[in-house]
């Protein structure tokens, strides 16, 4: 995928934006940027798939909700990973025009990219790119949410059928908050790594 209209609608908006033709080429570039620093690492399939914890703990103190250590909460380790110097994250969709999309559950992750941390990646497979806003939404809603619910093993009509968003009411429900970044925040450091390889979901 040509990554040229993406990148430069992104820095139009404020944003560094590197390409990578694949996941290890990608990790490779994090894991020599990031070193002897506290990093935290949002919920990501896209960071499971690129080993992004195993990578950067040999060398930096990485806290991510999805490898616990004995005595950790997910909770402690959540608030952890936030106040850390780095956060890596990836999205549920990005539009070709600029918008960054996030649907969030506990809202930890939405949190983290948008305030605190002092630099911020997203990494991002081209299967996330949206034609528009809408169009991210959508695709936040009623792909990567679905199959987020059922990767959980939630009991909601989006997870028994992984076929949209049904808006319900279920106490299980992971779709319970909203980021819509339209520009890169104020005063903060956000990296977007495109990678031309699906990831995640």
């Amino acid at each position: 995928m040509q990554f040229d209209e993406v990148k430069r609608n992104l820095e139009s908006r404020g944003y560094a934006v590197s390409c990578f033709p694949d996941a290890r080429a990608a990790m490779d570039y994090l894991d020599a940027q990031i070193d002897g620093m506290t990093v935290g690492l949002g919920g990501s399939v896209t960071l499971e798939q690129l080993g992004a914890y195993e990578r950067l703990s040999t060398h930096n103190t990485v806290h991510w909700h999805h490898r616990l250590t004995e005595g950790q909460s997910h909770m402690d380790v959540r608030a952890a990973a936030n106040e850390s110097e780095v956060y890596i994250s990836s999205v549920n969709a990005l539009a070709r025009t600029g918008e960054i999309v996030n649907i969030d559950h506990i809202c930890n992750r939405v949190a983290a990219i948008a305030y605190g941390p002092q630099k911020v990646y997203l990494v991002v497979g081209r299967n996330k790119i949206a034609e528009s806003e809408a169009d991210a939404l959508y695709r936040a809603r009623n792909v990567a949410g679905p199959l987020n619910a059922r990767r959980l093993h939630r009991n909601t009509p989006c997870a028994i059928r992984a076929d949209k968003c049904y808006d319900c009411d279920s106490p299980d429900r992971i779709c319970r908050g909203l980021s819509v970044l339209w520009r890169k925040p104020a005063m903060s450091d956000i990296e977007i790594l495109l990678i031309d390889a699906d990831l995640g979901y």
